[in-house]
């Protein structure tokens, strides 16, 4: 996401120019609305206009923890307040971020950032598809057809169900790893990524795609026994 669409809320009209100000200073961030209630930007919120909320908590009628809870899961809050007895409540609403006022600049940057990253995450996780590059050509790959990828030199291969020898593309397996969704793909070894939906067999360590053996490197086994112990089935005995 290049541009993030952003929408403060604050009954304190100085708090409220405080922060719309960062906004309007801050490259790849759009200021959509400012407003002194939660009332009057329900509809601009729930209609999905924004993409970052930054929100006070203690406002006339409605305020600010109340409010996120109806804020479409498309859009993610930052509290700003005066009070730090609020952080707990905020974080089981979900908020990203909770500022105390007065805001610097420096925390308000943070808190973008936390956002960004959070969006990127998202779209990564939902992205269904990638286009490799190569020899001179692009290729466009089903993330879901991916057996494994293998670093090699300065290629990786990337090996599918309907291609077993594999697609060379001349790039650093670290920018690849970035670009699949994280929740389906993960890295075991230096040189190997590898599709955990796509996973049968198991040997002594060492992950089976027919003939090829994939090693489990010591800096990946306590996360992929985590992956093992979170789906496998626990052994009950049959006492009939």
């Amino acid at each position: 996401m290049n541009t993030l669409r952003c929408c403060v809320i604050d009954d304190e009209p100085l708090a409220a120019r405080l922060i719309s100000g960062y906004i309007e200073k801050t490259p790849a961030l759009t200021l959509t609305g400012v407003y002194s209630s939660a009332q009057e930007a329900v509809r601009t919120i729930v209609g999905g206009e924004a993409d970052l909320l930054f929100l006070d908590v203690q406002m006339p009628q409605i305020n600010g923890i109340e409010f996120a809870k109806i804020v479409p899961d498309t859009c993610r809050v930052v509290f700003t307040t005066a009070y730090d007895n609020y952080a707990l409540q905020s974080f089981r609403v979900n908020a990203l971020d909770y500022l105390l006022k007065p805001v610097s600049y420096e925390d308000f940057l943070s808190a973008v950032a936390k956002a960004r990253r959070a969006f990127n995450k998202s779209e990564v996780a939902s992205r269904d598809r990638i286009i490799l590059k190569s020899e001179y050509k692009l290729v466009q790959v089903k993330t879901s057809d991916i057996l494994y990828i293998e670093g090699v030199k300065d290629y990786v291969k990337v090996v599918l169900d309907n291609n077993p020898n594999g697609i060379m593309t001349l790039m650093n397996i670290k920018s690849l790893e970035q670009a699949l969704p994280p929740d389906k793909f993960m890295r075991v070894h230096r040189s190997f990524i590898v599709n955990t939906s796509k996973i049968t067999l198991i040997e002594r360590n060492r992950i089976v795609f027919g003939k090829t053996y994939i090693p489990v490197s010591d800096t990946y086994k306590a996360a992929f026994s985590a992956y093992i112990s979170a789906h496998s089935v626990p052994a009950t005995r049959n006492d009939d």
